[in-house]
């Protein structure tokens, strides 16, 4: 029994519901999440589902897999680079990743079918900011014409610091090369050659945000990352910066980011996520005049999710036959005879298994 608490395209309920008995129950209390969760083996939602350990303990042991349609949780490096010691996975978004794997859940999520249509909303973001479409918008349609009040910037050759190379970042950067703007990027784990290859210099994070003109962030939020972007970063920043974020809210100081509007540090920032969501009516932040704001819709595109819908469906239906999950988030599935390795052969097996890949604590560090 395959338990799906949100909408999900109607390829992946087709694939899901041609291998097990599929309940699609939407807008659930917690209480009656917890009631359904306990007779059923796999649990999909997408990001409008908390699922707590309050959740994975009501499960009394039967839920075997728990699937994201999206990105949703951010895979864990199993090293504490720091320390040398294994990390325990970290719950993001939604999920308390932590109490999943105590359960011996499997978590799963569907990383790739929306990376274009991310990468399409960052462009979009970063042009509509640029020429103020979004405030001349409303200015018309406020019976106003103000030519001269939204004056805006051109892009070419320009520079674009991209923070974060995994799968996002590189598409923003063939896009922004082909508008002419001059790409830099930042990312501790992206290899230089694969950069380079798409005309895009590696450097470090000081560099990036120093030099940069506007910055696009694509990195995932682990506790080394949240509100990284904070009073200290926003003062290294060239004076007149814009930025632009569809990866997390939480890598973003939302207080540092207004006192950095305020003071002109930051000319003007383009948010399609933000730490609490929906944000509060009144934010400051959501209404500043130099801020264009959309409601999540990085992967809103009838072909994402379309395509995430397939790709969820087709990695729960594997982990539940047991087979090799490409894109689980967590180790339950890593076999016991795995556990007591030496600790570089454990991490080159844990990796061969695909679990926990990316962001050890000192991800995102400055250099």
């Amino acid at each position: 029994m395959v338990l799906v608490t949100e909408k999900l395209g109607a390829a992946g309920l087709e694939l899901l519901r041609a291998f097990a008995n599929v309940d699609c129950s939407y807008e659930l209390t917690a209480e009656e999440l917890r009631a359904k969760v306990s007779l059923v083996d796999a649990l999909v939602v997408r990001s409008g589902t908390q699922v707590t350990r309050e959740v994975f303990e009501a499960a009394r042991g039967r839920l075997r897999v728990f699937g994201r349609a999206g990105v949703g949780i951010d895979r864990t490096y199993p090293y504490n680079i720091a320390n040398d010691n294994i990390d325990p996975p970290m719950g993001i978004d939604n999920v308390d990743l932590q109490a999943a794997t105590e359960a011996g859940c499997l978590v799963v999520n569907a990383p790739t079918a929306n990376t274009v249509a991310a990468a399409e909303h960052a462009i979009a973001l970063l042009a509509a900011m640029a020429r103020n479409v979004a405030q001349a918008d409303a200015s018309l349609k406020a019976g106003k014409w103000q030519r001269s009040k939204y004056v805006g910037v051109t892009l070419v050759g320009k520079t674009l610091a991209i923070m974060g190379f995994g799968k996002v970042g590189p598409e923003v950067a063939r896009r922004a090369k082909g508008l002419g703007m001059d790409v830099i990027g930042h990312d501790p784990y992206a290899a230089v050659d694969r950069a380079r290859a798409i005309g895009v210099d590696l450097v470090s994070f000081d560099e990036a945000i120093s030099t940069a003109d506007f910055i696009s962030l694509h990195m995932p939020l682990t506790p080394s990352t949240t509100k990284l972007f904070n009073d200290e970063t926003f003062a290294k920043m060239r004076k007149g910066v814009r930025i632009i974020n569809v990866a997390r809210g939480g890598v973003v100081d939302e207080e540092a980011l207004l006192r950095a509007l305020n003071n002109g540090t930051v000319a003007q920032a383009a948010l399609d996520v933000f730490t609490e969501e929906p944000p509060p009516r009144d934010s400051k932040l959501v209404q500043h005049e130099n801020v264009t704001v959309t409601p999540h819709l990085g992967a809103s595109t009838t072909e994402a999710q379309e395509g995430v819908a397939l790709e969820i469906a087709e990695a729960v239906i594997g982990a539940l036959r047991g087979d090799l999950a490409a894109t689980a988030v967590n180790a339950p599935m890593v076999p016991a005879v795995v556990l007591p390795l030496p600790r570089k052969k454990f991490n080159i097996v844990i990796s061969v298994y695909s679990c926990n890949l990316f962001a050890s604590k000192r991800w995102w560090q400055p250099d």
